[in-house]
């Protein structure tokens, strides 16, 4: 399997662990230290030895970060979590805050007074993240002071994880569209025209795609742990763990690249400063960590984007079409799955981790699944409301008759990653469960259908996601749609649909189209496709360059949950439309016997 169901989060440690970090603050004359949920890549996912907030709360979410305090100590995290940390952390020690009601500059304002000094690891936090906290800290006469060890890797002690150290391994130009030397010099390129000398990469989601390799250092996201430095002019060079470059990588990399150890990385950049290089660093992604060391060399970096992060984004035909070829495998699995869930969900016999395990098994079953791309969301009832919900073996919930279902999950595959979310009826569905399903499918159905200007963004689009819920008085705390990847992380930047999206959307960028509705402790809905953006038909009449919406995913939507009364003519029409472009891909590739399923799952609604 390549999700577990144990139980990872140790709130009850959480009380000796404190006061173990409590005790080296004391040493080093802090006052507070921040431990946030990242590396130094700034990974969404973490390897397990960098899993320092979980290890000190319990809180296993993907975004969040702690502040210890002599005064008290507290957790923050964003609408998604609210209701996960709190049965995850010991509540006594950890208040449990959301941003961004809540700032952690003003939490520590109210804890500490003048002269105080709050501790951090610079690896672990970005240029503009300490930048704003300088600053509004400051304005109180409080200090932050960079470490030069994480106090929670001395008391950590002999049972944290070994760092990963798995064998990359080449993408095929066949799924990757482009060769490595075309993207470098687009890169290269770019920072002519900018006149920067170099740019340092930390987004390994990044150097896979430049260098066209993937790796397995982080669960169910195919990167290696590294940097690399690309210079205007000359050969790039790759720090990396020799372990994990094989003789067939070394020669694939060798005409593009040179391999140096990681530890050689802040001497290679001190070379860069003492030179006067301008050396350019993403302050929303790079770590101050390296800021300081070019500051130390005596060159100050200068800021500027990640150059792979947009036309990583922009997906060349072939993996546009790689896509679309996962997204029907992957249909394949999730039919078969919904078909199992039908005829057994009722019994009394599944629970959220068996179901999660016989959705792998279909997916396993293409023969070409390479991980699942997160941990599945598998919530029944009360549970689909806590967004990011993972079962555990103490956790899971059997499927209750006459309630809902939800299930978040997705695979990775060489030509493509998919992410898919159906909400179900387990039994018969109360009026109120559809009325709120019909709301969200008709949120889901405005973002699918939407024509949009060249230039819009996402922020311009959200409202659309939200519209028939606002009607009714009703919201949901999370992005509409992140950006996905190509065999890379499931969550990718720079495009997203949310209320702070402001990267343009371009052709060839996929995405998420995810509104939800979530009744705490009854019931969640969230309806989740993947879409990829293209030029929209042109109209009679039409003078501007429009965009608009392909839906990559072909899974049916529940039926049983349908009120055709809800749905606008349009709509309707849009609904069946999908269901019949589902019946017909997903029909010649399925077993005959859920054939029947899946004619009555797509039949039309009048």
């Amino acid at each position: 399997m390549y999700q577990v169901f144990d139980e990872a989060s140790t709130p009850a440690a959480s009380s000796d662990r404190v006061e173990a970090l409590l005790r080296e603050l004391k040493k080093r004359r802090l006052k507070g230290f921040l431990v946030p949920h990242s590396d130094q890549h700034q990974n969404e996912f973490l390897p397990p030895s960098e899993e320092r907030l979980a290890w000190l709360t319990g809180f296993t979410g993907s975004a969040g970060v702690a502040i210890v305090t002599a005064s008290g100590s507290a957790l923050f995290v964003d609408g998604r979590y609210i209701l996960q940390a709190p049965e995850q952390v010991d509540t006594e020690i950890f208040e449990v805050l959301q941003i961004p009601k809540a700032k952690p500059s003003e939490w520590l304002k109210s804890k500490l007074v003048r002269n105080n000094a709050v501790g951090y690891d610079a690896r672990l936090h970005t240029i503009s993240e300490i930048e704003r906290l300088t600053k509004s800290l400051g304005a109180a006469g409080i200090r932050l002071r960079a470490l030069k060890d994480n106090p929670i890797d001395r008391i950590w002690g002999t049972d944290r994880p070994a760092p990963p150290q798995a064998e990359i391994f080449a993408q095929p130009l066949e799924f990757a569209g482009k060769g490595s030397g075309e993207k470098l010099i687009h890169v290269q390129m770019e920072l002519v025209e900018a006149e920067h000398d170099a740019v340092l990469l930390t987004s390994p989601e990044s150097i896979c795609w430049l260098f066209n390799y993937r790796g397995g250092d982080i669960r169910h996201t195919p990167v290696a742990l590294a940097h690399a430095i690309v210079p205007a002019k000359g050969r790039p060079t790759l720090f990396i763990d020799a372990e994990k470059v094989g003789e067939p990588m070394r020669d694939a990399l060798k005409p593009f690249t040179d391999i140096a150890a990681p530890d050689e990385l802040d001497a290679a950049l001190t070379k860069l400063a003492k030179s006067g290089a301008k050396v350019r660093l993403d302050e929303g992604s790079a770590s101050m960590h390296f800021a300081n060391v070019l500051s130390a060399g005596g060159t100050k970096h200068v800021a500027g984007g990640d150059p792979c992060t947009l036309p990583k984004a922009i997906k060349t035909n072939a993996e546009q079409q790689g896509a679309r070829s996962a997204q029907l495998r992957d249909g394949v699995a999730m039919a078969r799955f919904l078909a199992w869930l039908d005829e057994v969900g009722e019994t009394g016999r599944v629970d959220e981790v068996s179901a999660a395990i016989k959705l792998e098994e279909f997916r396993r079953e293409t023969g070409q699944l390479k991980d699942i791309s997160f941990d599945t969301i598998a919530a029944s009832g009360p549970h689909g409301a806590i967004v990011h919900y993972r079962p555990t073996n103490d956790s899971k919930r059997v499927l209750d008759r006459n309630s809902l279902f939800l299930i978040d999950s997705g695979g990775q595959y060489t030509d493509g990653t998919t992410d898919v979310t159906r909400t179900v009826a387990v039994g018969k569905p109360t009026a109120e469960m559809k009325r709120h399903y019909g709301l969200v499918l008709r949120c889901h159905i405005a973002i699918a259908s939407a024509r949009f200007p060249e230039g819009s963004r996402g922020q311009d689009l959200d409202p659309f996601a939200r519209g028939p819920l606002w009607a009714a008085g009703l919201d949901f705390d999370h992005g509409t749609g992140h950006g996905v990847g190509s065999y890379l992380s499931v969550h990718e930047g720079p495009q997203r649909i949310s209320r702070l999206a402001t990267e343009e959307l371009e052709s060839g960028m996929i995405l998420s189209n995810e509104p939800g509705f979530y009744r705490e402790g009854q019931y969640g809905i969230r309806l989740e496709n993947l879409v990829l953006v293209r030029p929209a038909e042109k109209i009679d009449g039409g003078e501007r360059k429009m965009l608009s919406f392909e839906t990559l995913t072909l899974v049916p939507f529940d039926r049983r949950l349908i009120d055709p009364k809800q749905l606008m003519p349009w709509e309707l029409d849009w609904l069946n439309d999908y269901h019949v472009r589902v019946r017909e891909k997903l029909e010649p590739l399925i077993a005959s016997e859920d054939r029947p399923w899946l004619r009555h799952a797509t039949a039309p609604i009048r």
